[in-house]
């Protein structure tokens, strides 16, 4: 894939994963960057310190976010110097139980290069002190140039207004895609839909997902799934785990 907007600065989310990068990845989106998201398979080039590699890759698109992405903040400086950063931050405990929910207790090659052990559960220490750790790092790295990283929370209401004024970017006339949401955070309407949504059996769910997958294909529209570009990659990162834990 080649980048949208070439004459443009990258944009790199360095917001720990789960404090709403996808949030900020659909909206940057929204604002027609070409996005990649994680790359669960860029954990073999790394243990490898083939960091060419893995800019090789970031060097198609017109911004990244989640991980690894986020950890290599210096390194994606150095080799894209007058790109923006954008540091996403939740606090601690909320970030922990999405991560706990998400994660659990599957073993994570990436996250084993990220915390040292791939497993959150029985490891909440390690995952919270590197969660801090990159904060500190980040707010430390940058705090001689504070017009190249906006901070932004969204539990606190940031949306379009802060994104596009510190990307120079005009204002969609939409609502800002808030992703992820945990159902404490949902409001009315949106309570009401998965409500509705749980009462129908998993097999239907599913055939009207298939259903709806069909007309976009016949349509020529991409799969949402993928708005990140990395659907397939995940994917067979996740099988080649699923059979090298089977054997």
């Amino acid at each position: 894939m080649s980048r949208k907007r070439p004459n443009k600065p990258r944009v790199f989310c360095i917001g720990w994963h789960k404090t709403g990068t996808s949030s900020l990845g659909y909206a940057l989106n929204d604002l027609g960057y070409s996005v990649l998201g994680c790359r669960l398979d860029m954990v073999h080039p790394l243990r490898r310190g083939n960091l060419s590699e893995v800019l090789s890759l970031a060097d198609e698109f017109d911004a990244l976010q989640d991980v690894p992405w986020a950890a290599m903040f210096r390194d994606l400086d150095i080799a894209y110097p007058g790109s923006r950063f954008i540091l996403t931050i939740r606090g601690e405990s909320s970030w922990l139980r999405s991560a706990s929910r998400h994660f659990g207790s599957t073993d994570i090659p990436l996250h084993e290069w990220l915390y040292g052990t791939g497993v959150l559960q029985g490891n909440e220490k390690a995952y919270i002190d590197r969660f801090r750790q990159h904060h500190k790092e980040v707010r430390e790295y940058f705090k001689h140039r504070p017009c190249d990283l906006l901070t932004m929370d969204f539990s606190a209401g940031d949306g379009w207004e802060r994104l596009c004024e510190f990307l120079g970017e005009q204002e969609p006339n939409r609502p800002f895609p808030h992703s992820n949401k945990s159902r404490e955070r949902l409001n009315a309407a949106e309570r009401a839909l998965e409500s509705l949504r749980s009462k129908f059996p998993w097999w239907s769910r599913k055939a009207i997902f298939a259903c709806r997958q069909a007309i976009r294909s016949m349509l020529g529209r991409p799969d949402p799934r993928n708005v990140f570009n990395n659907m397939q990659a995940n994917r067979k990162e996740r099988r080649i785990w699923s059979r090298e834990r089977a054997e």
